[in-house]
């Protein structure tokens, strides 16, 4: 995730093309009879850090399933979500099973281009599923994935340079702000890279300031009150005060690599951007200590950070339908959750991999999985994935456009309420 949330074009006339998806979208059909056979085409939407591990376990289930030739396609995550839309909606090109970020489930179920997975074979053991992990898999009533991996943001620090600076791990975004200046005067770094190209990003302001998005079950929109004024304004005044540095895009690709070579002392960040932190000079082998990981900075109001993750769907119009499903479930099997814990420290969706002994002493682990607990629910809506537009738009004017944070909130709740024609 990454990973980022992505800008994602709205396709007009797009659920029309839906229709024709193919078999298993009524379930009266739903392939957990046929043959574990054929070629499975996975989209995989990892990070480069972790693309290496996954493409090694898609082989390794074709050493169980000989039968089985699983075509393994690197998607680039800010492409993806379009790109599927496209090649579902136009009946060619569609993968078998996809790494689907969770926002996404509800969006192309809803335009009928995942096939249900209740009672099929990809539904393995659904109660050792992480309740959080599991509901964003549900829309309708259905299930139409099954969970991956789990996640949350956290503050990536180096202890090195807080050290030489003579500051502690801020609790808050107001003390972060206090000790940049110490911090740069005495390290020559900045204290904060702040992502301002993903709206994923905004999330733990807003909670920060005891905001939402919307309130789905009085379908009103909330983004456009105090709290998401107030969550701009902070990110604004990071930035203005050099506390923080920022991009209008590739925030990604600029965060990590100012954050492994020591130009900033913290970033806020996820479990997915472990093993590319440690790649940097600043956390490489004998220094891999000296990263450290801490809870999101609390706002003036708050505290939280939203629930991530990825899912693994299987498209409507699959050919090989069995073998998808067979698929599904290895790649979300506690089997392979602990692997990728170890490997890249991501975090398990399977209440029992959390009991083996080298999970439970994975550091990362340690703290990411109170902090998912704790993480603040998306709102699983069809359109949820595509809130995430405007907000872009609302930080981009914001931190680079000159616009203040009533007016750019002002916008985005407007633009929400042009996607969700039915809220207040």
């Amino acid at each position: 995730m990454r990973r980022g949330i992505g800008a994602t074009a709205l396709v007009a006339g797009l659920a029309l093309a839906a229709t024709a998806c193919g078999s298993g979208s009524d379930g009266a059909d739903n392939g957990a009879n046929g043959k574990i056979e054929g070629t499975v085409t996975y989209w995989d939407t990892s990070n480069d850090g972790e693309k290496g591990t996954y493409k090694k376990i898609a082989e390794d289930f074709e050493k169980k399933h000989p039968k089985v030739n699983v075509k393994y396609v690197h998607v680039n995550f800010g492409d993806a979500n379009q790109k599927f839309k496209n090649a579902a909606g136009g009946n060619s090109g569609a993968p078998d099973v996809m790494r689907t970020e969770v926002a996404w489930v509800a969006d192309f179920a809803n335009l009928g281009y995942l096939a249900p997975l209740d009672g099929t074979p990809a539904l393995d053991n659904e109660s050792d599923y992480l309740k959080t992990a599991a509901g964003s898999t549900r829309f309708k009533g259905k299930t139409y994935a099954v969970p991956q991996v789990t996640d949350t943001l956290g503050l990536f620090y180096n202890k090195r340079l807080l050290k030489k600076a003579g500051v502690e791990v801020p609790t808050s975004f107001a003390d972060l702000k206090k000790n940049a200046k110490k911090i740069k005067d005495k390290t020559g770094a900045t204290a904060l890279y702040l992502r301002g190209d993903d709206p994923y990003w905004f999330l733990p302001y807003l909670y920060g300031e005891g905001g939402d998005l919307i309130d789905a079950k009085r379908k009103k929109v909330t983004v456009d009150q105090k709290p998401g004024v107030r969550a701009l304004a902070t990110m604004k005044d990071l930035v203005d005060s050099k506390a923080a540095v920022t991009d209008s895009s590739d925030g990604q690709e600029n965060g990590i690599k100012a954050f492994q070579d020591g130009k900033v002392a913290m970033i806020v960040d996820g479990p997915w951007d472990i093993a590319l932190a440690r790649e940097g000079k600043e956390f490489k082998g004998a220094k891999a200590d000296n990263l450290g990981v801490a809870p999101v900075p609390a706002g003036s109001k708050a505290q939280g950070s939203p629930q991530g993750g990825w899912n693994l769907s299987v498209y409507a119009g699959s050919k090989h339908m069995r073998a998808a499903q067979e698929f599904a479930k290895y790649m979300s099997s506690a089997e392979v959750q602990a692997r990728t814990t170890k490997e890249l420290s991501l975090l398990p969706t399977r209440k029992s991999v959390y009991e083996r002994d080298a999970v439970r002493r994975n550091e990362m682990v340690k703290f990411f999985r109170p902090a998912v607990e704790k993480a603040v629910q998306r709102p699983w809506i069809a359109e949820g994935n595509s809130l995430f537009e405007p907000i872009r738009v609302g930080v981009d004017g914001v931190l680079a456009g000159g616009k203040s944070p009533k007016e750019a909130a002002g916008k985005t709740g407007a633009e929400f309420r042009k996607l969700l024609k039915d809220y207040k």
